[in-house]
């Protein structure tokens, strides 16, 4: 039947002990500040060897700026929509490639000037004492340092190492094609002299010097001449951003290693889009200009030859005679003949904006409606939109690639087409029954005409077509004039606030205390998750504490590392913290058998799991002491399967226990003495085949009778009760057990063992000591439990513990003794 001690379901378990793990990094100390140094090293170079990066801004603002010469019959001006539209279309167009494609271009942002840094090619654009001009139509070595240095005044020396940089590739920037170069391993060099051509298959250019260049002699430059739409592509990461609480103005920022290149890109990329904002705007007026020039052009051959014809006309004759007739007539027959070939002018415009409408897309190109004399409100607005909506289109198609975007455009264009197309039926019917007005009274003036006298008649005749020429002639020089005033008096839209400047600071990156943080972190981290994996993954009984929670057995004292050579250690030091660590175990031992009552001749026996753990150490030093208080004490070594406790005594294991256990010995025969006064040694003798019964007969309660008529204490070195059965034979002779743990080598659960049999009553009155303590914490003295709990302190000033020399000093002494 099963005994409810079988079960050992409710062992105490033990939890994480957070005290243990936090004194356990304390002793890890010398991992943490190692760890710290690898990281900030760590971090130091990273930040040295990291470009710095700044960050550069500027700001504009976009208005609606009314030119001051805006009349209805002036409208000429280019309008791109309210203010939300253009700050949409500003940020949209400053971000495009389009855009950026010009001012790297225009700034030659793809040839980079360097010098050669500890780290790394420093950008040195805007402080290099030259500048070169290339031959876009020749290839540059692409994405190849080239090395410039000054060698006088007036001659540098080129040099490109292809074994260091095998580039291979030439770029042309006409078209922003790629060549293959060839393999080339040599280094080449070269001199030359300033301002003149170097012509290379792999490099066409000018070098010039600055006008403020000074002090460059011996120093050394390098050229790298990178791919166009790469450059353009990084420029394109600006960013540009409309102010939340004052939506016309915007924000442009730009990020790099140069701060000087920074400023100039930031102001250039405005100025060029003020000129092309304004060039747009001016658009309308230079289109009517162009128009008023084509047809003035026309119209001067027209006008000189109505002249000429009126002078040959009046030449010999009584011209106020002839124009007494008619002269009213002249003047009626005139006014309706400038109304007639305005409004005839009005429907040829409506005709070419008929036929544009519906065969063109593209309605940037058209004149002002103004300029064929067309005042309708509709038409002027609709007209004036679908220019907008046009020109948007055209620049959007440069940076958006949604066709969802160009759908809406083309809808809402299409749109405008209709509503415009039947805004000109409208106009036009209005213009035919203005028209056949006009020509009822012409008709009726020429009939009146017809009756004057027929020189008379075609001094009228001659009259009227110069009249409506000249009259054709001025109205255009007038409305030419008007285009060009409204032209000169735009000015942009686009405004600075403030203009990229570098007035200091700026810097983005390296975040230099951010890595040096992390440093922190990381030095922290890696020696803390070490220590908790070693702690998560450690089996081992390390301290006290660890026993107490894995067994209810009592801890009868902790004894600190041997510090012998050999296991005598109280008796070589009887004044070490370890001997009064035994002393302490010796007085707890006392006070048990006094409870007991165990009157006479007491028996100790020493156990524990497997071997190694100090046992035999324990026994000897146990028995040292009970010697050293003048009771006669023997040790009996009954590990008949390992012995070994005869070697620190220098006594040979000829004769022993198992002699005396078959008969061959007397007691008197295998005991022997040492030379500690009062302490005597029975080993365990030749190596049984049968040590389990040997030790369960008759002859073994004879030898523990014999012992108790002869000594004050016995003390029994046993085989390991977790191995063998034979301590538990033995258990029953002992007054007292000592079952003995080892720091950082007993299992934990190898105490599952010792309680199993303590539960079933296999093992009585008995203890556990730790053996082989160091406080690995390194908080406090050496011997942290010291003699029982707590005495470890005063041994501190009252012991002749020798202080263990470390470092130098340990080496030093070391060699001082040999040499001595």
């Amino acid at each position: 039947m099963l005994d409810t001690k079988d079960f050992t379901f409710f062992e105490s378990q033990s939890n994480f002990d957070f005290k243990g793990f936090f004194l356990k990094i304390i002793g890890y100390w010398k991992w943490f500040v190692l760890s710290f140094i690898i990281t900030f090293l760590i971090a130091y170079n990273v930040n040295i060897r990291k470009e710095k990066i700044y960050g550069m801004e500027s700001s504009i603002v976009v208005k609606d700026e009314n030119n001051p010469f805006f009349t209805a019959n002036t409208s000429l001006v280019f309008n791109w929509g309210g203010v939300s539209d253009k700050v949409q279309t500003v940020i949209t167009t400053l971000k495009s490639r389009s855009h950026n494609e010009l001012v790297v271009d225009n700034l030659e942002y793809y040839i980079n000037y360097e010098v050669k840094g500890k780290y790394y090619f420093e950008d040195v654009y805007g402080s290099v004492p030259f500048y070169v001009k290339i031959d876009k139509n020749k290839g540059q070595l692409l994405n190849t340092p080239i090395k410039i240095k000054f060698l006088s005044s007036n001659q540098y020396e080129l040099s490109v190492d292809f074994a260091e940089y095998p580039s291979g590739k030439l770029i042309h920037y006409i078209d922003n094609s790629q060549s293959d170069l060839g393999t080339l391993n040599d280094v080449f060099v070269k001199k030359y002299k300033i301002n003149e051509e170097v012509n290379l298959p792999f490099l066409t250019l000018n070098l010039h010097l600055n006008p403020d260049a000074i002090n460059f002699k011996g120093k050394e430059f390098y050229l790298r001449f990178s791919d166009f739409n790469g450059t353009v592509a990084k420029y394109k990461e600006i960013d540009v951003s409309a102010d939340t609480k004052a939506a016309s103005v915007i924000t442009l920022q730009l990020q790099g290693a140069n701060k000087y290149r920074l400023v100039k890109y930031l102001n250039t990329t405005v100025s060029m889009l003020k000129k092309i904002q304004l060039d747009g705007k001016n658009q309308f007026a230079t289109n009517t200009i162009n128009f008023i020039d084509s047809t003035l052009l026309q119209m001067e051959g027209q006008i000189k030859e109505a002249e000429n014809e009126l002078k040959d006309f009046r030449r010999g004759k009584n011209v106020f005679q002839l124009e007494a007739g008619g002269e009213k007539l002249t003047d009626k027959v005139s006014e309706f003949d400038i109304t007639k070939d305005e409004l005839e002018r009005k429907s040829k415009y409506l005709n070419l904006l008929n036929t544009y409408l519906l065969k063109n897309n593209d309605f940037s190109k058209l004149p002002a409606p103004s300029v064929a004399g067309i005042d309708d409100p509709n038409i002027l607005i609709n007209v004036s939109k679908l220019i907008q909506l046009s020109t948007q289109r055209a620049e959007l198609g440069y940076s958006v690639k949604s066709n969802k975007m160009f759908t809406e455009f083309d809808s809402e264009m299409e749109a405008l087409k209709k509503v415009l197309l039947q805004n000109i039926i409208s106009a036009k019917t209005s213009l035919n029954v203005d028209m056949a007005i006009v020509n009822r009274n012409i008709s009726a003036l020429e009939g009146e005409i017809s009756k004057l006298p027929e020189q008379q008649q075609e001094l009228v005749k001659i009259t009227r077509k110069y009249d409506l020429k000249d009259n054709l002639y001025s109205t255009f020089l007038q409305k030419r004039s008007e285009a060009e005033i409204v032209k000169a008096a735009n000015i942009s839209d686009i405004d600075f606030i403030d203009p990229a400047k570098d007035i200091g600071g700026g810097l983005r990156g390296p975040k230099t205390s951010i890595n040096y943080i992390l440093a922190i972190l990381i030095g922290f981290l890696v020696p803390f998750l070490i220590v908790f994996l070693i702690t998560l993954l450690d089996n081992n009984i390390n301290t006290a504490d660890d026993i107490q929670k894995l067994t209810k057995i009592p801890l009868i004292g902790v004894i600190g590392k041997r510090n012998t050579l050999n296991n005598l250690s109280v008796f070589e030091k009887p004044k070490s913290p370890l001997a009064e660590s035994f002393r302490a175990i010796r007085s707890s031992l006392q006070f048990m058998y006094k409870k007991q009552k165990v009157e006479g001749s007491k028996i100790l026996m020493l156990t524990s799991s497997v071997s190694g753990e100090g046992k035999t150490f324990c026994s000897i030093n146990l028995a040292t002491v009970f010697a050293l208080s003048e009771k006669k004490t023997v040790i009996v070594g009954l590990d008949l399967r390992k012995p070994r406790i005869f070697g620190d005594f220098n006594i040979d294991n000829i004769t022993g226990v198992v002699n005396y256990l078959i008969g061959q010995k007397t007691l008197e025969e295998v005991t022997q003495s040492t030379h500690i006064p009062y302490l005597d040694l029975i080993t365990s003798g030749p190596i049984p085949p049968n040590p389990a019964e040997l030790l369960m007969g008759g002859a073994m309660d004879d030898l523990i009778e014999e012992l108790k008529l002869k000594y004050d204490y016995i003390i029994l070195d046993t085989p390991p009760v977790g191995l063998v059965a034979d301590a538990l034979e033995l258990a029953k002779y002992a007054d007292a057990t000592i079952y003995v743990t080892r720091q950082g080598f007993t299992k934990k659960g190898m105490l599952a063992v010792v309680n199993e049999k303590h539960k079933r009553g296999e093992l009585n009155n008995i203890s556990v000591l730790l053996n082989g303590f160091q406080n690995k914490n390194k908080y406090g003295y050496g011997y942290g439990y010291g003699y029982g709990y707590g005495y470890g302190a005063y041994g501190e000033s009252y012991h002749d513990e020798v202080v263990e020399e470390k470092g130098l000093k340990k080496i030093l002494n070391k060699f001082r003794k040999k040499n001595s």
